[in-house]
């Protein structure tokens, strides 16, 4: 089999998060090497074989692997076709030091859910626009991660102070529609953990925090469009990062894209300010 090897890397936005890396090699082996940020792993196909502190490790069978950071490991293919993975590289802020341990002891999770919810935050952390997102997957991901490496050590907050939690989010949620917004942020203001946010606004709502502001976001656009304002200024003007971003979650919740949307407004007659057809980059 000839050599084959495709590497995509980039920052994202998003606090606690150092790096995103996906990857497909063939034939390459890491040599012993440490990172000096958490390395949470998924292999989309094929397989890894790494050693970590001396012992031989793997992640066979859909396994999330979690290396700690300064902790020497190496890694090549298991399987004569390579491997393909996406790596999240996380700073101590998202998972600290004490879980370095329990780490190095027990780096493979056979753990589904986890999995899964890895695969979304990859789907959020693949282009710009989606950092709220993005942060409220990593929160909860965490919180896995830690029940796992230390369970017992992330308790739930009170009950009687969730609903009232959640409802002071909302109304920040509100204030800053379409602004940036970030948990952590929003943690900081409230004086409560982002992990308990999400939470706490989910069970509250029936909606996580994310799924909360871009359903917002769509509903007032749908708004704008019908008043004959072109998707391409609905689009800056409601936050969202570009057309294509816009476009994207709108037609995730409507079925439509904006064009198409503002085209069978205007088949109905609208006579708002800019009915007509829509630009071309907005079909």
């Amino acid at each position: 089999m000839a050599s084959r090897q495709d590497v995509r890397a980039w920052r994202p936005a998003v606090p606690g998060v150092r790096e995103v890396l996906h990857a497909r090699f063939t034939e390459h082996a890491y040599p012993m090497h440490v990172h000096d940020a958490w390395t949470l792993l998924i292999v989309d196909d094929g397989a890894v074989r790494y050693e970590l502190d001396h012992h031989e490790r793997g992640t066979p069978h859909d396994t999330v692997s979690l290396l700690p950071p300064l902790v020497p490991h190496n890694g090549s293919p298991a399987t004569a076709h390579g491997f393909r993975k996406r790596v999240v590289y996380l700073d101590t802020t998202r998972l600290d030091e004490t879980l370095i341990g329990p780490a190095v002891d027990g780096p493979d999770l056979a753990d589904p859910l986890l999995r899964t919810r890895i695969g979304q935050l990859h789907t959020a952390l693949a282009g710009p626009g989606d950092e709220l997102e993005a942060e409220s997957r990593l929160t909860l991901i965490g919180d896995r991660l830690r029940a796992h490496l230390a369970p017992g050590d992330t308790p739930d907050p009170p009950a009687e102070g969730r609903g009232g939690v959640a409802r002071d989010l909302r109304d920040l949620l509100d204030e800053r529609l379409c602004e940036g917004t970030s948990l952590e942020q929003f943690g900081r203001l409230l004086h409560v953990h982002p992990s308990h946010l999400v939470r706490s606004f989910s069970a509250a709502f029936g909606i996580a925090p994310h799924q909360y502001v871009m359903s917002r976001r769509v509903d007032l656009a749908r708004r704008r469009l019908l008043a004959g304002q072109p998707p391409g200024e609905v689009a800056a003007a409601l936050g969202f990062y570009d057309q294509p971003h816009f476009t994207r979650h709108f037609k995730r919740i409507l079925g439509t894209t904006p064009g198409r949307y503002a085209r069978a407004v205007t088949g109905q007659g609208a006579t708002g300010r800019g009915a007509g057809p829509a630009a071309p980059d907005a079909r």
